[in-house]
């Protein structure tokens, strides 16, 4: 493995950095309409202790078993594009490699003797305005 776990920045490629979950990210009163200071005070600790509680509660029920379907899942992304999404891509190219020298040698063939003699017959036509 080799890796080592960053226990502080959990979030080291900023992934959910959308996410504002902070209580003034989420509640805040304009001026004119402030509460009692106890009562924003109060709210502040009840909104953090009850997010912390809450959220440790959930990845405690269910962070183990996301973890586990989310790595079954990035399993099989990995294993599908290494066994058939990568070889699939690489047989298209080398086909449209040999499809793209077939059909340039097509053109050279056919098309160019044919665009070369129109454009000889066609050289020799003069246009000229005539005023009214």
């Amino acid at each position: 493995m080799g890796y080592e776990l960053d226990m502080i920045n959990r979030d080291p490629n900023g992934l959910n950095d959308h996410i504002r979950v902070l209580f003034d990210e989420v509640l805040a009163e304009p001026d004119g309409a402030h509460s009692i200071n106890c009562v924003w005070n109060c709210a502040y600790k009840c909104f953090n202790c009850w997010k912390g509680c809450c959220y440790k509660t959930l990845t405690l029920l269910c962070g183990i078993p996301l973890a586990i379907c989310w790595g079954c899942e990035f399993a099989y992304i990995t294993f599908w594009h290494v066994w058939y999404v990568t070889p699939c891509m690489r047989a298209y190219m080398i086909n449209c490699g040999c499809l793209q020298k077939f059909y340039g040698t097509c053109l050279q063939c056919y098309c160019q003797p044919l665009c070369e003699a129109y454009s000889y017959c066609l050289s020799n036509i003069r246009v000229t305005n005539m005023k009214g």
